[in-house]
């Protein structure tokens, strides 16, 4: 629920602008990819500056993903190692028990009867 309403505080305000940027920016404009000559058409590329605006967003909303994932990763192999680890245990624990009710089985086998 908190979540919910974190992520209605934060993505509403967030749409509302972007929408306000794009209605107020649509003007075509040029990006040259050429520094040295810009007016060079070959590396250029014409578009409403909105277009621009919601690259840039996305590209940061990647890179910044990316970077996450990337500085999370040592939280995900210690998470694989241990789950790894808790199956072995599991698993000898589960031998443990077919083992004692072996015995157990056994011993009851064994008890004389009145």
């Amino acid at each position: 629920m908190m979540k919910k309403i974190v992520n209605l505080v934060i993505l509403v305000p967030l749409g509302i602008v972007l929408i306000v940027l794009s209605v107020a920016n649509r003007q075509s404009v040029s990006l040259a990819l050429n520094p040295f000559q810009p007016e060079d058409q070959l590396l250029s590329v014409a578009a409403p500056f909105f277009v621009f605006l919601f690259l840039a967003f996305l590209l940061g909303l990647f890179a910044g993903s990316l970077a996450t994932w990337w500085s999370q990763g040592k939280y995900r192999k210690r998470a694989k190692r241990e789950s790894r680890s808790a199956m072995r245990w599991q698993a000898e624990a589960d031998q443990h028990k077919k083992r004692a009710e072996q015995i157990a089985g056994q011993g009851l086998a064994q008890l004389p009867s009145k």
